[in-house]
């Protein structure tokens, strides 16, 4: 898929409603949130990421300049929107230039690559767009399948799947996806690291067979399982969807 332009789609769209929406709206999706407040959101993360792949941070230690180097909230929707294009134009540009090998921070320890990057903000902007249509009282748009899928992957390989430093997970039950427009099916091991809700991708998908299963389009699998949604179909053992639940429930780190 070409992530720059679903990248540049998505922020588009999501700029070209939130223009239309009163700043006070409140965002459903993100309840401590105003229609303004996601909008300027989206324009600090994608700040925050072009400075990380033009700076070269590397380590840790790069993030706080990053953070300082922000320019402060603009108190207008013209200029938040104004300021959502530079910044976006900005991400852009930075991950045209860079390959996806190359070396950059991230908050996730195994993917320490511009890739992570661009395969992130692929799905914020998208999730985002889907915020602020809600925001503004409006339908969901169409979500093309494979970025759904690849947004589903995402949420599995990285979101759900991050633990806790030090932490050993503990497999609860398995749980299949089925995406029925495409086929597509994901099989994970659900469970707990420590304290914390985790899934991760079964190893191998021939030998465990699933206690629980959640069937929907791949758009309304990718929705449901970033809580922006989407109509579902559960069944199984009730103690695994329980477990699954504690995983989906507690949002998106």
């Amino acid at each position: 898929m070409n992530r720059l332009a679903i990248i540049d789609a998505e922020s588009r769209r999501f700029a070209e409603v939130l223009a239309h929406t009163p700043p006070d709206a409140r965002c459903p999706t993100c309840p401590d949130w105003t229609a303004a407040d996601l909008l300027w959101h989206l324009t600090e993360v994608h700040l925050f990421w072009a400075a990380v792949l033009f700076r070269n941070v590397t380590a840790e230690d790069g993030v706080a300049a990053v953070e300082q180097s922000k320019p402060s909230r603009p108190d207008s929707v013209a200029d938040l929107l104004a300021l959502r294009e530079g910044a976006t134009s900005v991400l852009l540009a930075e991950l045209s230039r860079l390959d996806d090998a190359e070396p950059r921070w991230s908050w996730f320890p195994s993917d320490q690559t511009v890739g992570f990057t661009r395969r992130m903000q692929t799905y914020e902007a998208l999730m985002h767009r889907v915020d602020a249509e809600l925001a503004a009282g409006l339908p969901i748009g169409a979500i093309a399948a494979d970025v759904a899928a690849g947004a589903v992957d995402h949420a599995v390989d990285v979101m759900w799947a991050w633990q806790p430093e030090g932490s050993h997970f503990e497999r609860a039950a398995v749980v299949e996806f089925v995406a029925t427009d495409t086929a597509q099916r994901w099989q994970l091991d659900v469970g707990a690291a420590g304290d914390w809700p985790s899934a991760v991708r079964s190893p191998d998908t021939q030998v465990v067979m699933a206690s629980a299963t959640v069937r929907g389009t791949a758009a309304d699998l990718a929705l449901w399982a970033w809580n922006r949604g989407g109509s579902v179909d559960t069944s199984g053992e009730p103690a695994s969807l329980q477990a699954l639940d504690a995983v989906v429930s507690r949002g998106m780190p």
